[in-house]
């Protein structure tokens, strides 16, 4: 398995880190969460999308809801976000 690769929150689109996570990448993204920094991992088996919280594992069976996952959390630059 191959290094993560560690990404910030809002830094990339969501089509960006899905993109990443489809070519086998698997990413740290770096955010904060209630004022305290935190690292979180993306991936995803060629099944199932994970994103592994420091105190959850969400799976994700499909793009739209991992999509929707990173968007609801704020990992993702919103469209026209510089």
């Amino acid at each position: 398995m191959s290094e993560p690769i560690v990404v910030e929150a809002g830094k990339y689109t969501a089509e960006e880190l899905l993109a990443r996570l489809r070519d086998g990448d698997r990413l740290v993204v770096k955010a904060e969460i209630l004022g305290s920094p935190e690292e979180l991992t993306l991936r995803y088996d060629g099944t199932t999308y994970y994103c592994d919280t420091p105190t959850t594992l969400h799976k994700h069976d499909d793009e739209a809801e991992m999509e929707e996952c990173m968007r609801h959390y704020g990992y993702v630059k919103e469209a026209g976000a510089n």
